[in-house]
Formats: structure tokens, C-alpha cells, sequence
């Protein structure tokens, strides 16, 4: 990593530390993405996942503008949930078909807050704290209802917010745009006119009769949860049309795209003077990659559809307005930042909850001297008297004792210096994220044990957690080809190479059967 990036790292983790960034930052930096890029595929992808931002990372590999310090566009919507949702998605659906498609059938139903602004990518996880904040300070007064009243006009049709909950819902998002400003440095423009959701916009005129009939069916007495809703989108695509693929295209010619059922296709239609009939030329949102593609292998799709959901925070109806206090902290679960009542939690369900937290941490060991070296490494650092040597700087600097001498050791490698190093970096990363290791399971294989005991040095637990060596989870399936099962070192001899091994642990009787299976087919009785 450049020095440039280390510092631009390390500036980034102290703003946010506490919060995901490192943890979501870390297995991306530790594959050699340079910072820059692994900000920008998790703010491509919502920041939800490393697994997300790493794959969105693959598909990029051949983005032209993948290294260009392009931002995306955020802005925030209020949202509404339950059967108002369900309505509303239903008059879409039915005046698309009676009506054709009109301009607000690009994006769901929605009252807008801010406008569309840039935020760096360094800068997105503030984005999220400054909507935890305007959501908090305002949760106490948001309107239990939302008072939606009909307008129409001759190319708009909608519902206007008025009177109190107007003014509330505007405090908040004027709210939202001071923090952000505070916080992640973004110019935001809150919606200070006539808060509205629109219904229909720029439709034929003789249409206008129709989509108000559907409007007046749309029963608004149903109680509403309302979230606000924080979405980015590619700013460079904001005027061009979007095209969903719906079969597969192998490209024939070095200039085409590869498409795949569901790829989103940005079309510039200004640009399209190269194109054959039948053929367009596009930017695909998957890959990044600019090509031709054929027209008739997609459907036109709206908006709305690449834009990414970031974070929500819902005002919640079933929260105790009169128990809670100012300034209460939010929890966040799945992306959504939800209002918590004082207290509400039974301590059963508190212990259910701390009974979900725990989870099962599978590691694989670290390289291995076999996998680069092959099946002659033991011959390569062997001397003719059967003592270990480093033949390779590769190879670790020595090999633990074993009763029958080096010859052990072919079936059961140890790990490599790069392996070693590994392993170091796994611990040193689970220690960064703030996981809490209870209990550690391994395989008998070396080097499964020595990347525990490495793990367990970088978490400072190698002296309080003892090792447990538990036969069931050896890859038995890997010596089958052989002609005999390898000779792995005993607990004896793992504690006199100064490995913390639990020598009272017996292994489950389910890994018993297995060690005795793969025994008898060894003499011919399986």
C-alpha cells in the first residue's frame, strides 16, 4: 500500500472510528485493494457488506473509470410502508396500464426531503450518523399521521402534506442537512416549498379524468409507519435512459457487452450515431464496461431501479412517545435505523438477543509449504542425516520436534512464512473488528493449529484460551487418493512445541465415528 493511501486510511478510520468502516474496509485493504477503490464499491453498494463491495470490486476489474474520483449522488425521501404502500403501488400499476407510463413511474412513491448532493466516499458513514441525529431530535414530534389532501392539475397529480406535520416534516429535513453539513461536509438542500407526493406527472391531458378516478380510490385512513430513506445514484447517468436485459448476450465481437438476465444498461440517446439499427451503445451498470449491445435483448426500466438504498430511519407508531427521552440513542438492525423504546426489551428477550449475537467463526489455515513447493518440499529442505534446513525464505525457520523425525512431515505440512504472515493478519483484523473469541476448535493438522495459536497471539488471547483439537473437522477426503492416512502429531507433542493445546477436551462422538470409517477403509472393509 502507498504511502499516500496509509495515510488517507488511517485519516479515515480515526473519523469514524467506532462505527463499521474499519471492519467493512479491512478484508477489502487486506486483498490489496487500494483504499480509494474499496471506498468506492461499498458506497456503490450501500456499505452493507465487504462481501457485496468485494464483488462489485470483481465485476469492475475492467472499469474504465473505476481509479476516477467520481462521488455519487445521495438524497432523502420519506417514504411510506404497510397497505398506503400497497395502494400506492397498485395505482401505479393499474394507471400505467390504463394510462401509459408517465413521468412519476420512474421512481416508488415518495415525498421528497433534499435534493440530490454529492458526499465523498470517505465521507458516507457521517451521511448515516447525521440521519440517526435529525431522526432522534425530531422523533418525538413527527406526526402520527400524515395528512395527505388530493391536487390535480392539467400535468400533475398528487398528494400535498399540509398545516403542523408539514412544518415537522420540513424541521426535519432541514435538520438533516445541518448535520450533514457538520459532519461529512455536504452542501444539502432541504425541501422548503410544498411537500407533496406525486401520483402522475407530464401525462396526456385526456388522461387526466382517469388517473383522478384511481387517486379518489386510494383510501387514505390507513395508519402509516413512514421511514426516511437515504438512496444514492450514479451522477454521471442522471439524463440518460435506462435499459433492463433480459436474456443472456455472448458478445461476438471484442466491442460488445456481456449481458446478463436483470443487467441495467445506462443508453446516452445523444450518443447513438455509431450504432447499427437495432443496436445500441451503452454503459453497463454491472461491469462499468462500454460496448454494443442488441436492443431487442432489453426492456426499458425505470430510474429508480439503479439507485442503492443506503439507510432508513423509521418513526416508529408503537413507540412511547411519553417515556422516552430526549436525545435517546438509536439501534441500528439490517441497514435501518430504529427508534428504541426505554427499556421495553424483556430480559428474556434480552437474553434471546445476546443468544443471536454469538456466532460460528470459520477460518481456513494460511498457506501451506506443499501448495507452493509441491510434493517434493520435504525433500528440498531435508540433509541427507534427516535434519530440517531453509532452503527458501518461504520456508519457515524451523520445524517442531516430532518422535519419528522429519519424515512426518509430508503429509502433514507446516505452514509457509507468507502463511504465517496470514494468519498474523486474520488475528489482526478480528482484533480491529472487536470480536470476542470464546472458544477455539481446530483441525489435528499442523497447519490448522499453528493458525490458531497465530489468531489467538494477535487477539492477546494465546495464554487464556486454550486450544481445542477436535478430529471431525480434519478434511479426511483430501488423503483419499493415498495409500494411508497422514501420521499427525499427538497433544503431547503439539504442548512440548509450546502450542496451549486443552489436553481434558475429548472430541464429539460424531468425529469418533469418522476417524473410525475412514480406518476401516483403510483395511479393506469399508
Amino acid at each position: 500500500m502507498a504511502a499516500g493511501e496509509t495515510q488517507l486510511y488511517a485519516k479515515v478510520s480515526n473519523k469514524l472510528k467506532g462505527r463499521s468502516s474499519p471492519l467493512l474496509l479491512e478484508p477489502l485493504l487486506a486483498m490489496g485493494f487500494p483504499v480509494h477503490t474499496a471506498l468506492k464499491a461499498l458506497a456503490a453498494t450501500g456499505r452493507k457488506t465487504a462481501e457485496e463491495a468485494l464483488a462489485w470490486l470483481h465485476d469492475h476489474c475492467n472499469d474504465p473509470s473505476l481509479d476516477d474520483p467520481i462521488p455519487q449522488e445521495y438524497a432523502l425521501f420519506l417514504c411510506p410502508t404497510g397497505p398506503l404502500l400497497e395502494k400506492l403501488q397498485e395505482f401505479w400499476r393499474e394507471s400505467k396500464r390504463q394510462c401509459a407510463k408517465n413521468r412519476a413511474h420512474e421512481v416508488f412513491p415518495h415525498v421528497t426531503l433534499c435534493d440530490f448532493f454529492t458526499c465523498e466516499d470517505q465521507k458516507v458513514e457521517c451521511l448515516y450518523e447525521a440521519l440517526k441525529r435529525a431522526g432522534d431530535r425530531l422523533l418525538g414530534s413527527f406526526p402520527m399521521a400524515v395528512p395527505l389532501a388530493l391536487h390535480s392539475s392539467i400535468s400533475y397529480l398528487g398528494f400535498f402534506v399540509n398545516g403542523s406535520p408539514a412544518d415537522v416534516i420540513r424541521e426535519f429535513a432541514m435538520t438533516f442537512a445541518t448535520e450533514a453539513s457538520l459532519l461529512a461536509d455536504c452542501s444539502v438542500k432541504p425541501c422548503t416549498k410544498q411537500l407533496h407526493l406525486t401520483l402522475a406527472h407530464k401525462f396526456y391531458p385526456h388522461h387526466q379524468r382517469a388517473l383522478e378516478q384511481l387517486a379518489r380510490a386510494i383510501p387514505l385512513g390507513h395508519s402509516c409507519q413512514w421511514t426516511a430513506a437515504l438512496y444514492s445514484r450514479d451522477m454521471r447517468f442522471v439524463h440518460y435512459q435506462t435499459l433492463r436485459a433480459l436474456f443472456q448476450y455472448k458478445p461476438q465481437n471484442m466491442d460488445e457487452l456481456t449481458l446478463r438476465p436483470g443487467d441495467y444498461i445506462f443508453v446516452d440517446p445523444t450518443q447513438q450515431d455509431e450504432a447499427s439499427e437495432g443496436w445500441v451503445i451503452g454503459i453497463s451498470q454491472r461491469t462499468g464496461c462500454r460496448g454494443f449491445l442488441p436492443e431487442n435483448y432489453t426492456d426499458r426500466a425505470s430510474e429508480s431501479d439503479t439507485w442503492v438504498k443506503h439507510r432508513m430511519y423509521t418513526f416508529s407508531l408503537a413507540t412511547d412517545l411519553n417515556s422516552r427521552k430526549d436525545g435517546e440513542a438509536s439501534s441500528r438492525c439490517s441497514g435501518e435505523f430504529l427508534p428504541q423504546t426505554a427499556r421495553s426489551l424483556s430480559s428474556l428477550q434480552a437474553l434471546q438477543a445476546t443468544v443471536a449475537r454469538k456466532s460460528v467463526l470459520v477460518v481456513r489455515h494460511g498457506e501451506r509449504l506443499d501448495q507452493i513447493f509441491g510434493k517434493s518440499w520435504l525433500q528440498q529442505c531435508s540433509t541427507p542425516d534427516g535434519k530440517y534446513y531453509r532452503p527458501d525464505l518461504n520456508f519457515p525457520c524451523s520445524l517442531p520436534r516430532r518422535s519419528r523425525g522429519i519424515k512426518d512431515f509430508e503429509n502433514d505440512p507446516p505452514l509457509s512464512s507468507c502463511g504465517i504472515f496470514q494468519s498474523r493478519i486474520a488475528g489482526d483484523a478480528l482484533l480491529d473488528s472487536g470480536i470476542r473469541i470464546s472458544s477455539v476448535f481446530v483441525s489435528p493438522a499442523l497447519r490448522c493449529v499453528q493458525t490458531a495459536k497465530l489468531i489467538l497471539e494477535e487477539l492477546k488471547l494465546e495464554k487464556k484460551i486454550k486450544i481445542r483439537v477436535e478430529p471431525g473437522i480434519f478434511e479426511w477426503t483430501k488423503w483419499e487418493a493415498g495409500k494411508t492416512t497422514p501420521t499427525l502429531m499427538s497433544l503431547e507433542e503439539l504442548k512440548e512445541a509450546n502450542f496451549n493445546i486443552d489436553t481434558d477436551y475429548r472430541s464429539l462422538p460424531w468425529a469418533c465415528a469418522s476417524v473410525k470409517k475412514i480406518k476401516r477403509k483403510e483395511n479393506g472393509s469399508w
